[in-house]
């Protein structure tokens, strides 16, 4: 099963809207005779390709697979009638699929007589899908903020200077996050100072995220922005009601793929509403969003409560003075402070990469595994710029 994460990793940013699947499959003996991973929506799926490779080898073997194989055709068809052909004659998954056209995949293969096990390394298996399982349990996108500050906080120094704050290591790991993402998010305040690219650079074969700039009175992003280039597409976020007659003309001229989204206002306070955006994001098949707006954008996020994970690029250098990484919250006293669980530290060059979960477990983990029925069994058969380069742009 560690094996089959590890693959499924693999299709990290390049499935949506579809999970990220692994498969191992043993033969008799319990050697591995197949692997495979879902490399791309609508593609085959990793049991599929695990099969492929396995052939003959997989009749009366094991298939051991990261999420509940599907039972339902789409552009492909359904695993659990695949594994069924293959003559497997036990699966072993990890998540149940919590999502209503797929799941049952575990009952149909217990009535065709497989022995099927689930619940193995559950926890690990959603926390690598846990934009795919935020997206079919809330129906919006997971949300992961991300910073880059010194030890005290600062995101650059009083007269805005940013350059550069974190290592060249630390910079090149934002890449890999965006590249594993659907989408990068940045506010006005950001595309005004900053004028971000926002696509992913330095990871081979990279499927290029949705830039998405939430420009609520359409005033930000003009002609010759560099979102407004050929490197990924682009979608511009702008108030109802806002006059954007000169976003428009901008986004007709521009040399890449941009277009204009009108969202609902928040209900209280200036910009979006914030949900109605990711909602509007999830439609379009946005599972995961990369949060690398500034300090006020932040704010609002976790304000809403839609900061699901936090990535804190911290670099060993102090300056006292400049700009927050995180603008006001919502919180006022110590008893509102919101507690994250950390997951992961490591070191990136002289800095420190610090993640962390809201709320302290994913969606869809082994909680969530527990709530959804038992896999049957055979016998019981019947889820403003600042002067040098800006930081992480």
């Amino acid at each position: 099963m560690r094996r089959a994460l590890a693959l499924a990793a693999r299709g990290l940013g390049s499935t949506s809207p579809n999970p990220v699947v692994g498969c191992v499959v043993l033969d008799r003996a319990g050697r591995v005779v197949g692997e495979g991973w879902h490399q791309r929506a609508g593609g085959p799926h990793a049991e599929v390709h695990a099969l492929a490779e396995a052939g003959d080898d997989a009749r009366g073997g094991t298939a051991v697979v990261t999420l509940e194989p599907c039972d339902h055709t789409g552009r492909t068809g359904p695993c659990s009638q695949a594994l069924v052909d293959a003559g497997v004659s036990r699966v072993v998954y990890a998540v149940s699929d919590p999502s209503p056209g797929a799941a049952g995949g575990a009952r149909t293969l217990a009535a065709a007589g497989v022995d099927v096990e689930g619940g193995l390394l559950a926890d690990e298996a959603a926390a690598g899908n846990v934009a795919w399982l935020t997206s079919v349990l809330h129906g919006r996108p997971h949300v992961t903020w991300k910073y880059a500050a010194t030890l005290d906080g600062r995101t650059a120094a009083a007269d805005n200077s940013s350059r550069w704050i974190t290592s060249a290591e630390a910079r090149a790991d934002v890449h890999r996050l965006r590249a594993e993402s659907d989408a990068v998010l940045v506010g006005s305040g950001t595309a005004r100072a900053d004028d971000p690219h926002l696509a992913v650079r330095g990871v081979p074969g990279a499927v290029q995220p949705l830039r998405v700039v939430v420009d609520t009175e359409a005033a930000a992003v003009g002609p010759g922005a560099r979102v407004l280039d050929t490197a990924a597409p682009t979608l511009v976020a702008v108030a109802q009601g806002a006059d954007a007659a000169a976003l428009e003309a901008a986004l007709r001229g521009a040399e890449g793929e941009a277009a204009l989204l009108r969202s609902p206002r928040a209900p209280e306070g200036p910009g979006l509403d914030l949900a109605a955006l990711l909602a509007a994001l999830h439609a379009r098949g946005v599972c995961s969003v990369l949060l690398e707006g500034g300090a006020t954008l932040a704010g609002a996020f976790v304000a809403a409560g839609l900061v699901d994970r936090v990535v804190g690029y911290l670099a060993p250098v102090l300056l006292g003075a400049g700009p927050p990484a995180l603008g006001e919250a919502g919180i006022s006293t110590i008893a509102q402070a919101l507690r994250l669980t950390v997951s992961d530290t490591v070191r990136l060059g002289p800095d420190l990469r610090i993640t962390a979960a809201v709320g302290g477990a994913a969606p869809g983990t082994a909680r969530a595994a527990a709530t959804a029925p038992a896999a049957p069994t055979a016998a019981t058969a019947g889820a403003k710029k600042p002067p040098e380069q800006p930081e992480e742009s």
